[in-house]
């Protein structure tokens, strides 16, 4: 059953993040997520790096009152929400904006649609107009840039 808690809370992290993302980064934290979108921060770190704490504050909280209680459903809730973490950490900073130059020169079609969604996202520099507010979801037209190209 702690496997199914931390499985689904990791699935639900993505519609989280879509809402998450689109009215909140992009609504009234936009002074902390601008930088993110037209890179006026010189330096390794953005405002936008704020946000990693911000999220990681309830996962902590939630994956300790979790543990006092013989790691009950909310340590796993916590578990699920720190891998979601993890993953967007690798997926968005190090293969997609490459702040650790890794997976350079993937060919792999849902790497590819997933760059190139967050790609059109990051086309609107500004608060409003923006499109893939998600993660790892990626919407079905690019899918399909990179699936036919890899059937011909």
């Amino acid at each position: 059953m702690n496997v199914l808690i931390t499985l689904l809370t990791f699935i639900l992290m993505e519609g989280a993040t879509w809402i998450i993302h689109k009215y909140i980064m992009h609504g009234f934290l936009w002074v902390l997520h601008k930088d993110h979108h037209d890179h006026s921060n010189d330096g390794p770190l953005e405002k936008n790096d704020y946000f990693f704490v911000i999220f990681a504050i309830p996962t902590i909280a939630l994956m300790y009152f979790g543990s006092l209680d013989n790691y009950n459903e909310l340590f796993f809730i916590g578990l699920g929400i720190m891998l979601y973490g993890m993953a967007y950490f690798f997926v968005h900073d190090i293969f997609i904006h490459q702040r650790i130059k890794l997976l350079t020169k993937t060919e792999n079609p849902y790497f590819l649609a997933l760059r190139r969604a967050h790609k059109q996202h990051h086309k609107h520099t500004g608060k409003y107009h923006g499109e893939c507010f998600g993660f790892l979801y990626v919407p079905i037209k690019y899918f399909k840039m990179y699936f036919n190209s890899v059937k011909k």
